[in-house]
């Protein structure tokens, strides 16, 4: 039996970090792995769909060349060479991620399926390995609903999309509005594609302020993406080279369950993930988890106080940046446990990468609004920032929610590198400055961030403009005569 300080089972972003750090902080380390290092950003998350994010607005650019006074341009899109980028992309930032980086470092890594035997052994490949902690960062995988006729057609998600198409469907329907979903739609809409949005619930990326979603969609919409709410897909039949889905909509107040037919190429499913817990024994070794992932406290730790657990499988926010986070925390808790690290979700930015970018933390409106009183909401549109007249990207506005006493509750930037201009937000509320600081900061001209100086304003504005001031202010200005 080998035996080892520290196991970590899963070689994403948090196994990544928790796997470094036990073997720079002297610990024997294995670390174990199902396919590929790197994990689901690397390979079908972040870096293949910002990939083609990017290709896909240097495409819709191409096409707006005479806004710029350049032009006409012709632009040809060759798929299977936009596809081809997206895969040498992730093969040259997958060198940081290659196995023998990490056996330079001490670590031993072991390629296979495992599972545990007891709190304390991992069997893999008839082998058996002994550690005296475990980090478990197994992540998550899409979800597929079990939609009459849906497998058997041929569904799409973000994963095989990546590995297997070769050819843009020339109409394709994406089931789910969340980021992915989203995401792969604007992707598809601006190479060429018909695309079809149908979302279950009343708005796009439900989880987003109302507002701040129901604006992205009418830029969407603009662009020419057909995007249905409140209708639920219920069968989808394959016709030749069709693929015939019906839905419903059960908030038809006119019509309750009124039907609708969509025909196309393509379908995507991404309606959500799933955690990664099943085959790895956890009953075994003691280690308590639900449907939603595996059980852990802020400290990372699971029901068995030597065993971990970060990233999707342990969630609760699904995001490469937060896997990274806890995987620090659990490491520094399974080493040094006296220390007692706590995981902070107090200021979790998070961004979908639509165009113009939607990023996001803290609270919703409703969200504060629910919680308190005295909120107040401050807004301000892009089209007044003249970086962004300049550049042509005038679509969306920054919403920012504070409370009476003007600390940031929540911020929301929809506009373009939204999820850049995102961070004086986050540092503010995780640091607990107050919008009036930011107002108070030269932001330099001319530059996007002036969106968020001037969005600060607003906070001023309502002050000096507003209540007692402006009369104390008419008073002096008469004495001053």
């Amino acid at each position: 039996m080998e035996r080892y300080d520290l196991i970590v089972i899963g070689g994403g972003a948090g196994g990544l970090v928790a796997a470094l750090g036990g073997a720079r902080l002297g610990a024997k380390t294995a670390l174990i792995e199902k396919r590929k290092l790197g994990g689901d950003c690397l390979h079908y998350g972040c870096v293949p769909s910002k990939t083609l994010i990017y290709s896909a607005k240097v495409y819709s650019l191409i096409r707006r060349a005479e806004e710029f006074g350049v032009g006409p341009a012709e632009a040809h899109l060759d798929f299977k060479k936009v596809m081809k980028r997206m895969r040498d992309i992730i093969a040259k930032i997958g060198t940081h991620d290659a196995p023998q980086n990490f056996e330079k470092q001490g670590i031993k890594v072991i390629f296979g399926e495992g599972h545990f035997e007891d709190a304390h052994t991992f069997a893999i490949d008839g082998k058996k390995l002994c550690a005296k902690r475990f980090v478990i960062a197994t992540g998550s995988r899409p979800v597929i609903l079990p939609i009459p006729g849906l497998s058997e057609s041929g569904v799409l998600t973000n994963e095989t999309a990546l590995d297997t198409l070769e050819e843009l469907p020339s109409s394709i329907a994406i089931l789910g509005a969340g980021p992915i979903g989203m995401e792969f739609a604007q992707v598809f809409l601006r190479l060429g594609s018909k695309v079809t949005v149908i979302e279950k619930m009343g708005q796009i990326l439900p989880r987003e302020d109302k507002e701040i979603a129901d604006t992205l969609e009418g830029i969407l919409r603009k662009e020419g993406m057909q995007i249905v709410t409140c209708t639920e897909v219920k069968s989808v039949q394959k016709a030749g080279q069709k693929k015939i889905l019906e839905a419903v909509c059960p908030l038809n107040k006119e019509h309750p369950g009124a039907g609708e037919t969509f025909e196309v190429d393509q379908v995507m499913i991404a309606i959500g993930r799933a955690p990664n817990v099943e085959g790895l024994g956890l009953e075994a070794a003691g280690v308590a988890y639900t449907k939603k992932g595996i059980t852990v406290d802020a400290k990372m730790q699971t029901s068995r106080k030597h065993v971990f657990a970060v990233g999707d499988v342990a969630g609760p926010y699904p995001f490469t940046h937060m896997a990274e986070h806890q995987g620090g925390i659990a490491l520094s808790n399974a080493f040094f446990p006296f220390l007692g690290r706590r995981s902070d979700y107090s200021a979790v930015p998070w961004v979908t990468y639509t165009d113009p970018e939607l990023g996001r933390v803290g609270d919703t409106e409703t969200e504060a609004k629910e919680k308190e009183k005295g909120v107040s909401v401050y807004r301000f549109p892009f089209q007044s920032v003249d970086r962004a007249t300049i550049e042509g990207e005038t679509g969306g506005l920054i919403k920012v929610i504070c409370d009476k006493k003007g600390f940031v509750l929540g911020a929301h930037v929809l506009g373009p590198n939204g999820g850049e201009l995102l961070h004086e937000f986050t540092l503010a509320k995780k640091n607990r400055l107050k919008i009036g600081q930011l107002s108070s900061t030269i932001h330099a001209y001319p530059t996007l961030s002036q969106a968020v100086r001037k969005t600060a304003d607003q906070y001023y504005t309502e002050k000096l403009f507003k209540g007692i001031l402006p009369k104390l202010a008419r008073i002096l200005v008469k004495l001053s005569r």
